[in-house]
């Protein structure tokens, strides 16, 4: 065994704090992984909290890792010491179901291996996340990271990337295309910037007039103040897609109305409470109401290709791994622009 050490919450009421844990030892296959950056997204609250249910402690959250090869086993062919190397959300699965065939690990029929609050596949083996100092992970599930880009910048991409590259690739966003991004966050900067790139027009939604500067310097056209009453209106039937990365209670109403016919909204965040519409707004116009996680290792892959080729980096707010826990409440405010990013370099100081 490894051992490794970072910081982890030891019940859900208990702030993170320093943990010394095992790493398994690198098989034929395995990649082991020196942490050096690592991001702060929002699940990771939800999960060290345990408000999602499941949780597992102690927790060494983290899935947004980037860092550099420091061993590697015999069988591994991917990868060589020294190369830049990040983890995203999963870091196994069964590998042989249909979504597993397809690439699309995150559907896996058993269940992905969760790269914390998750049991390998030995069933037994409890998985610990990236605020951590190292990490051992199957080469099938590491990533290669672009290496024209700041690699504390690229960790971000591992989660928030993903998540909002992966829509816009299955709804084939272009040219010409009217596409909404509702939230400005660590999801929806990403969705802004991803969009902009692919050449659509894009239009933010927010509910604070003070995000206009910011979306407009990150790349949006438009700006909609959703606390003016009446707003939808002047956005009827506009839109071909909106991204919807809000994780609050609100009213999907007007977003959808804001589609024309065959538009479609895609659900990225996870509101506490489940949504109401009504059938007509999606009858009228054939719109679509669906919603995304992540991607698989192959298309996250071709995502980070994408950010190296058109210089696409998440914006970011570097920490030392002590001030996590002021992070975190910071996170819950949405002090931050627009995700935090931890110095894994600060673990031993």
């Amino acid at each position: 065994m490894i051992e490794a050490h970072g910081y982890a919450a030891k019940t859900a009421k208990s702030r993170l704090e320093p943990f010394s844990f095992e790493r398994r030892d690198p098989g034929p296959k395995d990649v082991v992984i020196k942490i050096l950056y690592t991001g702060i997204c929002h699940s990771d609250i939800h999960q060290v909290r345990d408000e999602w249910g499941g949780a597992r402690f102690p927790m060494v959250p983290g899935h947004e890792i980037a860092g550099k090869v420091v061993a590697k086993g015999a069988g591994v062919t991917r990868f060589s010491v020294g190369d830049l190397a990040g983890v995203g959300c999963m870091v196994d699965s069964c590998r042989v179901c249909p979504s597993c065939q397809e690439g699309e690990e995150q559907f896996c029929d058993s269940g992905p291996v969760w790269t914390y609050n998750s049991i390998e596949r030995d069933g037994k083996t409890p998985t610990y996340g990236g605020y951590s100092n190292l990490i051992v992970v199957s080469e099938d599930f590491v990533l290669r990271l672009p290496d024209n880009l700041p690699l504390s910048h690229v960790a971000p991409l591992l989660c928030a990337g993903i998540t909002t590259y992966s829509p816009l690739r299955r709804f084939r966003v272009r040219e010409g295309m009217e596409v909404g991004v509702v939230g400005l966050g660590g999801l929806g900067h990403m969705a802004i910037k991803f969009a902009r790139a692919m050449g659509a027009r894009v239009t933010v939604f927010s509910t604070s007039p003070s995000k206009e500067s910011d979306a407009r310097k990150l790349g949006a056209h438009d700006f909609i103040l959703t606390k003016k009453d009446g707003w939808g209106t002047s956005v009827a039937n506009r839109f071909d897609l909106m991204v919807d990365a809000v994780s609050a209670d609100h009213d999907l109403a007007p977003y959808l109305g804001a589609l024309r016919k065959d538009g479609s909204v895609v659900l990225l965040g996870v509101p506490e409470k489940p949504l109401a519409i009504h059938s007509f707004l999606l009858i009228s116009r054939r719109r679509n109401l669906t919603a995304s996680l992540i991607g698989g290792i192959r298309e996250t892959q071709e995502m980070l290709d994408y950010c190296g080729q058109k210089d696409i980096v998440s914006d970011i707010e570097m920490i030392p791994i002590q001030k996590v826990n002021e992070a975190y409440e910071r996170t819950l405010r949405g002090d931050v622009k627009y995700r935090f990013v931890i110095d894994m370099a600060t673990l031993d100081t």
